[in-house]
């Protein structure tokens, strides 16, 4: 087979025309405009025929079957942060860098997660919903009432970058008092920097915190960590919060536990195989639901994607891309 005159990319979602045309300074690029949530399964496969190198999303799932029918991939460029979506050894066994894209969505992600802790918290959709449906006839001292943000416990899971970015709003912005759960505690500076922030056990956390918020990566290790068991712990006053990955939270026993206001709310950025949603969601009021948007800042999203376009130029001129997750790979890897 002739190979082509420079590496080919496949960009498997429709993504910015700027980014298509900065890549094909570089590459002979083959894009998936008709694939605006990314291209899965046999239809990956087949765009990836002869392709040196992918651009992805938090979606498109790059696994040993995919990387067995591309024999000649040699870069997985991903403009998320997550990889849950790639098998990570597998393209590491076989000799393909992967890279992600962290740092560069950090401070909007938590300025989603923070709103969408307050919307659930204050019942903005539930009220919106009120008045759109001219249900709203006059004032009562309990229309709407919900619960306050500045002054109680906030709750973090998972206390790496975006974590901390949203403690830092909690506790300097809402003077809120925080405790925390993480595999790690922090350096006793840090916490101190956080208002005197403490790692609690995952059960104390979940019984002591007014708003839990969800930011840990997901892995196996952590699937439906948060179910029946766990949200019994919580307040019935408490509100849950994930921006993290969905099946870190078991949807259904989380619908249940709503439904019947063992906890007070809930606001769900993720979902356990989204963007199909566990029915039982959709009936309930006291949850506020968005379709994975915690970074969809045009701004943000523009840098996801520029990072990703950094990484996977760096890898083929033979420089080591700036968030490779496996630079070792990288020796032999064609040059443009």
């Amino acid at each position: 087979m002739t190979m082509p005159s420079r590496p080919r990319v496949l960009i498997a979602r429709r993504i910015f025309p700027e980014i298509v045309a900065r890549l094909a300074a570089h590459f002979e690029v083959r894009t998936s405009d008709d694939a605006p949530g990314g291209l899965q399964g046999d239809a990956l496969i087949a765009a990836l025929q002869g392709c040196d190198a992918v651009f992805v999303g938090a979606t498109e799932r790059i696994d040993a079957a995919v990387l067995d029918a591309c024999p000649i991939l040699r870069a997985v460029c991903s403009m998320a942060v997550g990889t849950n979506n790639i098998d990570l050894p597998a393209c590491t066994a076989r000799g393909i860098v992967v890279s992600n894209a962290p740092d560069v969505l950090t401070e909007t992600t938590a300025d989603f997660g923070f709103a969408l802790m307050m919307a659930a918290a204050r019942r903005i959709t539930e009220a919106e919903h009120f008045v759109r449906a001219g249900r709203w006839q006059h004032w009562a001292y309990d229309l709407m009432a919900g619960a306050d943000i500045h002054g109680r416990t906030l709750g973090i899971l998972g206390m790496g970058r975006i974590g901390q970015a949203i403690a830092r709003r909690g506790v300097h912005g809402f003077g809120m008092k925080l405790v925390y759960h993480n595999r790690r505690r922090l350096a006793e500076e840090v916490e101190a920097g956080l208002g005197g922030a403490r790692w609690l056990s995952l059960e104390a956390l979940l019984r002591e915190a007014d708003h839990l918020v969800l930011v840990l990566p997901y892995t196996p290790q952590v699937h439906h960590l948060i179910g029946a068991t766990e949200l019994a712990w919580m307040k019935p006053t408490a509100t849950l919060t994930n921006i993290a990955r969905g099946g870190i939270v078991d949807d259904g026993a989380l619908a249940e536990a709503l439904s019947q206001r063992r906890i007070a709310a809930a606001g769900l950025d993720v979902f356990e195989g989204e963007p199909q949603l566990c029915p039982a969601l959709l009936a309930l009021n006291n949850v506020v639901l968005t379709p994975h948007i915690a970074s969809a800042s045009l701004a943000t999203r523009r840098a996801m994607a520029d990072l990703a376009c950094d990484n996977l130029i760096a890898a083929f001129r033979g420089d080591t891309p700036p968030t490779a997750l496996n630079p070792e790979v990288l020796a032999g890897m064609r040059r443009v």
